[in-house]
């Protein structure tokens, strides 16, 4: 055995910090963008906000950005990192303050007249807690009994109800009886909305009915008893029981359908979600003008502080390390976001160019489309397509839709052409909403229908689609009344 040298040649792909913080921005939501900057705003002193920010056509931003050529700025980064003390410190941030970066690129400023009002800034929707916790502060009850019915309402559901164990547990922690926690709970099921505090539907609609319809026997009774033979439809069964016509049955069930199954539906939750669109979609004459959203993403630039203190040689060898540590950060986050600007502007470009006809007729016309198919098109990854379009949201003259939902699969269509998977969904929505509520199409019918006009497709993907859309089955959407 021996101890010998060689020397070989290889490549391999190396996952710099730098690398790693443009894929991370370039996968970041617009929201989370936006904290990121003022995080390193916040720990990096050479990174800076400028105030006035100049306004500039997407014609301009567009060259600037093409002045960033990877190939060429790697080398050059790489070199600066290879011996920093070398490095030309004042001419590289000088380059890069010629295209700091700036909100732009065909990004939409809104106008005070186009801001929402100071009550639509400062209003917010009133959460089912709130609204409970204010009408138990105005009932004659004890102490106690307040405290049982904070507890209640804790455990009250966004939808409104109140689960069965979660009674006795209330009890066991407060270490009081059942029957208490149930006498409050009593007080709490009078409160608005009517049915809040139910355990179950029964019991919510019940609630509902005793006090919008007290005199109507027939509606309380099937509500107590036949919620079963309603869901199947067992009118037979209904009519038996309660002695009663069909015309009766069918008056009652209309009246429970005008009762609330979810009374904490009209209030706020902390799921909602609100969506602020990355690209705008315009259509101007006979094209389509993509506009990036800049709006309240800060114009960053390199302080010219810390430029001046490097250049007149005002630092130790430490600070200057530390000073020169941080051009680097701040140069790579500014390349990073024109970057991912740059990049969601192409890609949205070139989803627009397949998808003309959705954009010009509606989801009837979505077409078929892969992350490949806009890879190829504007000459980049498939992953980093995925990462472009994943919690990035357009606003077109169809809607606010993300990014993802323009890839869909393809559906061979007998007539010639393909067909978007979307497009079948809408299609069977729309011979549902028209079908005839006595005699609903089954799963099977839409199938034929559909083949009749040119898209094959199997029952059992006719079926994943309507399940997909939440619609029922055609034995429990036919009306039998």
């Amino acid at each position: 055995m021996e101890l010998k040298q060689y020397q070989k040649m290889s490549l391999q792909l190396v996952m710099t910090p730098q690398l790693q913080q443009a894929i991370k921005l370039l996968q970041l939501s617009r929201l989370e963008l936006s904290e990121t900057v003022q995080n390193e705003l916040l720990e990096n002193p050479v990174l800076e906000i400028e105030a006035e920010a100049q306004s500039q056509s997407p014609a301009e931003v567009g060259r600037e950005i093409d002045k960033a050529k990877p190939d060429r700025e790697d080398v050059e980064i790489r070199s600066h990192e290879a011996d920093p003390t070398e490095a030309n410190w004042e001419q590289y941030v000088s380059d890069y303050n010629s295209y700091s970066y700036t909100p732009g690129g065909g990004g939409i400023r809104y106008s005070d007249d186009d801001m929402p009002t100071i009550e639509q800034t400062l209003a917010g929707q009133q959460s089912l807690t709130d609204h409970l916790e204010w009408q138990l502060g105005l009932a004659l009850l004890t102490d106690d009994e307040r405290a049982i019915g904070e507890a209640i309402i804790g455990n009250i559901t966004p939808a409104g109800y109140l689960p069965a164990e979660n009674v006795q547990q209330i009890a066991d922690e407060m270490g009081i009886e059942l029957s208490d926690v149930e006498s409050v709970l009593e007080v709490v099921q009078e409160f608005d909305p009517l049915g809040v505090g139910a355990r179950d539907l029964r019991e919510c609609l019940l609630i509902q009915a005793r006090v919008e319809y007290p005199d109507e026997d027939i509606v309380l009774a099937l509500i107590d008893r036949h919620l079963e033979n309603l869901e199947k439809k067992n009118v037979a069964a209904i009519t038996k029981d309660l002695d009663c016509d069909v015309e009766d049955i069918s008056e009652a069930i209309e009246l429970i359908g005008h009762l609330e199954p979810r009374p904490g539906r009209g209030f706020a939750t902390e799921d909602a979600q609100y969506i602020t669109p990355d690209v705008y979609v315009h259509k101007v004459g006979d094209e389509y003008l993509v506009q990036l959203n800049e709006d309240g993403l800060p114009k960053l630039k390199i302080s010219n502080f810390y430029q001046n203190q490097l250049k007149n040689g005002a630092v130790s060898s430490k600070e200057k390390d530390f000073i020169q540590d941080k051009f680097r950060s701040a140069v790579w986050l500014i390349r990073s976001i024109h970057q991912r600007q740059n990049t969601i502007r192409k890609v949205t470009e070139s989803i627009v160019r397949f998808q003309r006809e959705f954009l010009d007729y509606g989801v009837e016309r979505l077409r078929p489309l892969i992350l490949r198919d806009v890879a190829d098109d504007i000459g980049m990854h498939e992953s980093t397509i995925s990462r472009v379009t994943t919690n990035k949201y357009v606003h077109t003259p169809q809607g606010i839709f993300e990014l993802k939902y323009f890839f869909n699969s393809r559906i061979t269509s007998s007539q010639g052409g393909d067909l978007a998977s979307e497009s079948v969904k809408q299609r069977i929505k729309k011979l549902i909403s028209e079908e005839n509520p006595k005699k609903p199409l089954s799963d099977q019918k839409l199938c034929d229908i559909l083949g009749e006009e040119g898209t094959q497709i199997a029952r059992r993907t006719v079926a994943k689609y309507r399940e997909m859309l939440n619609i029922l089955p055609s034995s429990k959407r036919k009306k039998v009344f």
